[in-house]
């Protein structure tokens, strides 16, 4: 028997049109890749997307607030939990009630119950985007690629997963793991151009079973030094990253509107340029943050949007 809760309330306008502003200023000002690939989508799935984006940012940030004792972290994150297990119903369940926006989580509450009612965003892939943030208050080294690709689908796939049902798509959970590959490749590019920031955190995600296959100890990578067994090492990380760019490719064709088969398909080539970016520079990640010019990436989203309407 499905559970029972209030159904959800339609909030006031200017309630609704807050929550939407403050997803789309976190989305502005927080995930700028992201921002270039929403850039195109129609006024309800963008706002969706936004809303999906802002409670995950918001995770990842109660996460990484070294300024907080890992206790207020973890009680944060358990909090934000409870939220999303409010506004959004597992399936068979209704609605329950979007709570009065009082603060800015509430508002994010208010824009994700409201994506939730439109488009059949599961709840347990939230949950695993706050599941894989608790991971990161206490585990900091990963032994081998099975362990940290198990992490990376909780804080990168999870999140395509959910917005994956805001695109709409064909094959039933058959598009659900090209969907995953492609959270896969861009948390791995990710954790590439970010070893130096990691590290300042006291965080190791390349696995401890590549470090040893290139001879490179924790020590090399404190150095910053860009020797050739970590070249080796950045090189062949990259190289696994394209390969599961290369396989979720099989995504784009199971999303029919094509505006939005445009979403994933820009921020692929986001990434990927940035892991060309990261090659030109012979993998050197430690002086200087690889990134994109923004007329760099409003050039790939304008080429991913026509890509999906021609073809």
């Amino acid at each position: 028997m499905p559970l029972t809760a209030p159904t959800l309330a339609r909030p006031p306008s200017e309630d609704l049109e807050r929550a939407w502003k403050v997803c789309r200023e976190i989305v502005l000002a927080r995930a700028k890749n992201f921002s270039y690939a929403f850039i195109f989508l129609p006024l309800e799935k963008r706002r969706a997307l936004d809303a999906v984006y802002a409670f995950c940012r918001i995770a990842d940030d109660h996460a990484d607030d070294d300024a907080l004792p890992l206790a207020e972290r973890r009680a944060r994150l358990e909090t934000l939990l409870a939220r999303v297990r409010r506004v959004v119903p597992r399936e068979g369940e209704p609605l329950a009630e979007a709570p009065a926006p009082h603060e800015l989580e509430d508002l994010v509450a208010l824009a994700l119950a409201r994506a939730a009612a439109s488009f059949p965003i599961r709840r347990e892939d939230l949950e695993a985007v706050v599941s894989g943030c608790l991971q990161d208050l206490t585990v900091t080294r990963y032994a081998t690629w099975a362990e940290l690709r198990a992490y990376c689908e909780k804080v990168a796939s999870a999140v395509g997963l959910a917005c994956l049902e805001v695109f709409e798509h064909e094959d039933g959970d058959g598009a659900r793991e090209p969907a995953v590959e492609l959270g896969l490749a861009m948390q791995l590019t990710n954790i590439v151009r970010d070893v130096t920031e990691d590290l300042a955190r006291d965080r190791v995600y390349l696995p401890r079973e590549d470090l040893a296959r290139f001879g490179v100890d924790e020590a090399a990578l404190r150095k910053g030094e860009l020797t050739a067994p970590v070249r080796d090492l950045l090189a062949f990380e990259v190289a696994r990253a394209r390969e599961l760019f290369a396989s979720a490719e099989r995504l784009y064709p199971l999303i029919p509107e094509r505006r939005a088969r445009a979403c994933p398909r820009t921020l692929a080539a986001l990434y990927t340029a940035l892991l060309d970016e990261i090659e030109r520079r012979g993998f050197d990640v430690f002086r200087e943050r690889a990134a994109l010019s923004a007329p760099r990436k409003l050039a790939l989203a304008l080429s991913g949007l026509v890509r999906s309407v021609t073809g």
